[in-house]
């Protein structure tokens, strides 16, 4: 039993099979050794000292663990485990203070490191609870720093420069490990007693982690706040809270983090109650949850606002209730009520509040996004509803997700700022008049580069070339993206011969480019356009790409005839991810035109191996990526007509997901209000037959 102003102490001393001192904890090994002994703050008296060993389930001591404590696996073997020996501490502590007639304790231990980082976090792993009385103790060197401020920093002391400071003569040397630390423990107390001083304010450790909401109009601190990355995607703030079992987060301070479409990107924000929790939290980098190890960095308040804050009185009237439990629904009909999710969830997992406890997440304008939050005022009827994942309402099914407060302000945050009609991105690939060749034969006058660090840039592959950087042809460096836009990890530059590019593969292979080799292979710009147009290169040879047939995806990679090329008035209306893709046929293929490419002005084609996704809501993703023109097309509109093969300037949209059964007079209807050309109400691009056969898809027309 432990009380705020405790009769007695018990002073406690552990030690893992890893790390000792100020690193203790940071490894991530487990308790091998605790040790401890009752004071009585009144009679000065003491009761038993007790050294017990703990079986860790990785008797693999550390160097430094065998030279300090001077303990073997072999002795640790015949010890019982943590969970047993926690039993026998409490009832040992009873039984003395039983026979120093007291009732109440709290723990005191040198420094935090071994109740925060120890014992917290390894009890937490094993699933078993710890007593009351590990969540307050006395933090020692703060005590001693309080008691004498011309000591040295609480950061700076050690049980050692404690008693050096005092004059106590204790030879380490002369006690066994652990015996020695609680004996030296318990003088330097009583010298802090014959001072006078008082042990009244104990270090506390949070039960759980509080959720709450986030204004942004509020102040953080920069030096609170941790970045967590490698998260599962599934983990909720409560994982997280777990995952930094020990240390103090401040209320509401988990803020998991969305990508464009909204869904987890594998990291959070997390805010501490002070800089001491986080500096404590950067410790356990690279810690795991489950099997996955856990990235820790510094990050400021400014970015945790950006996640985590809030403007809106509905959303902070939301998420005014407290220790609830949040569900994120996605999918629901557009025309779903309050009362269709409420019926949806039924008797088995009720609402808190009613409809009060439902959000809806709209567009500015008031249309539905398909998402929903909702609040349960306990973990079962948490997990009733989590259990309709993937059931029907109406005639779509509907996803569940574990949700934190912070993702409902993201998730707000984003759909409120978003565009009544939204404009598409700033091209990643902007369209240059002057056409540049790449080679098409069997010639090996190319490297391909494999392993790029994801952060390399032009001036990285540039850097890494060296001398031979003279030798690459002008615009002739392609870096490949994944199908998120983002590089994936291959480039391709073209060299001035075979011969060059033999020597740059000779010496540049499995050369490092920061913390990563990279392997460097000569290969034909046949097999390089092979690639770039989605296909694969490997050992077995060239495998074509994975879709033959005209469709919306995977792209054309800037393969237009050499008489298709675009006027340049009309080029500066163009935006890539408006083009439509190449129609490839057997013919096509077979005799290979003479192709022109379009570069960035930094002398680099970023080149899309699948089809980069337009940022949109989780539930109806976009195939919208950046594309290329019908040659054929093309080439008869600029031939036919000499003018823009746009009307007027203005944006290209493209609807998907129409009814079969769609007419011109619906598509006008919907756009009701707003601008759309005059002069061709069809709604599509005034090409040939041949081309507009192409436009017209099932369920897919591009409007002006």
């Amino acid at each position: 039993m432990t009380a705020s102003h405790s009769d007695s102490l018990v002073v406690l001393f552990g030690a893992t099979a890893g790390a000792y001192g100020a690193k203790l904890g940071s490894d991530e090994r487990e308790l091998i050794l605790l040790v401890w002994q009752v004071v009585d703050l009144h009679s000065k008296k003491v009761g038993t000292l007790h050294k017990s060993l703990v079986k860790a389930d990785n008797l693999d001591l550390s160097d430094q663990c065998l030279e300090v404590s001077g303990l073997t696996p072999e002795g640790l073997s015949k010890a019982e485990p943590l969970d047993r020996v926690l039993q026998q501490f409490s009832q040992l502590v009873s039984s003395d203070l039983k026979g120093l007639g007291r009732s109440s304790y709290t723990l005191c231990s040198d420094g935090q490191l071994l109740i925060r980082q120890v014992l917290h976090p390894e009890t937490s792993k094993k699933n078993f609870v710890l007593s009351d009385c590990f969540y307050s103790f006395y933090d020692l060197r703060k005590e001693f720093h309080t008691c004498y401020p011309s000591s040295a920093a609480v950061k700076d002391q050690t049980i050692k420069t404690m008693a050096e400071y005092l004059g106590l003569g204790t030879d380490e040397a002369e006690e066994d490990f652990g015996v020695w630390q609680v004996k030296t423990m318990v003088a330097i107390i009583f010298s802090m007693l014959s001072e006078d001083h008082v042990f009244t304010e104990p270090e506390t450790v949070k039960y759980k982690y509080e959720t709450g909401p986030c204004s942004k109009s509020e102040t953080v601190d920069s030096e609170t706040v941790i970045r967590a990355r490698g998260l599962p995607w599934q983990s909720s703030d409560q994982d997280i809270a777990r995952f930094f079992k020990g240390l103090n987060i401040a209320k509401g301070g988990v803020a998991l983090c969305l990508n464009s479409q909204g869904r987890r990107n594998g990291e959070a924000l997390v805010r501490f109650v002070n800089s001491e929790q986080r500096d404590l939290a950067l410790e356990r980098h690279k810690h795991h949850m489950g099997s996955r190890y856990i990235e820790v960095y510094k990050a400021t308040g400014e970015e945790f606002l950006k996640i985590a804050g809030g403007t809106s009185n509905e959303v902070a009237q939301f998420l005014s209730k407290e220790n609830q439990v949040i569900i994120r629904m996605r999918g629901l009909p557009f025309t779903a009520t309050q009362e269709d999710v409420l019926g949806f969830l039924g008797p088995e997992c009720p609402v808190t509040g009613g409809k009060e406890g439902l959000l809806f997440v709209k567009y500015p304008d008031g249309r539905p996004t398909g998402d929903a939050f909702v609040l349960f005022s306990c973990e079962e009827y948490a997990q009733n509803a989590l259990k309709k994942h993937k059931e029907i309402l109406g005639k779509r099914y509907i996803e569940l997700f574990r949700s934190t407060a912070a993702e409902v302000q993201q998730v707000l945050n984003r759909y409120m700022s978003t565009p009544l009609i939204p404009t598409l991105p700033t091209p990643i690939i902007p369209v240059i008049p002057p056409p540049y060749t790449i080679a098409t034969g069997s010639i090996r006058d190319c490297v391909r580069l494999r392993g790029l660090p994801y952060t390399a840039g032009i001036d990285d592959i540039l850097e890494f070339m060296g001398d031979a950087t003279g030798d690459i042809k002008p615009h002739g460096v392609h870096m490949v993206l994944n199908q998120q836009g983002r590089p994936s990890g291959d480039a391709f530059i073209q060299m001035k011969s075979a011969d060059k590019a033999f020597m740059v593969a000779q010496k540049c292979h499995k050369k490092m480019m920061k913390d990563r080799y990279v392997e460097v292979f000569q290969c034909s710009g046949e097999e390089m356009n092979f690639v770039l147009m989605g296909g694969t290169l490997n050992r077995s040879g060239l495998s074509p790409p994975p879709c033959k047939l005209p469709c919306l995806s995977p792209p054309a990679y800037a393969a237009f005839q050499t008489a298709a090329v675009i006027p340049a008035e009309a080029a500066a209306l163009y935006q890539p991810q408006a083009l439509l893709p190449t129609t490839r046929t057997p013919q096509a293929s077979a005799a290979a035109p003479p192709t022109v490419t379009y570069y960035p002005a930094q002398a680099a084609q970023l080149y899309m191996n699948y089809t980069a996704y337009y940022p949109s809501p989780p539930v109806s993703p976009t195939t919208v990526g950046y594309l290329a023109a019908p040659p054929g097309a093309v080439a008869a509109a600029a031939t036919a007509t000499h003018t823009p093969i746009l009307p007027q300037p203005g944006a290209l949209v493209r609807m998907q997901g129409l009814p079969y059964n769609t007419g011109m007079k619906e598509i006008l209807s919907f756009f009701q209000g707003y601008q759309y050309a005059p002069d061709d109400y069809n709604g599509l691009i005034q090409l040939s037959d041949q081309a507009r056969s192409v436009l017209q898809a099932p369920k897919e027309w591009v409007c002006l």
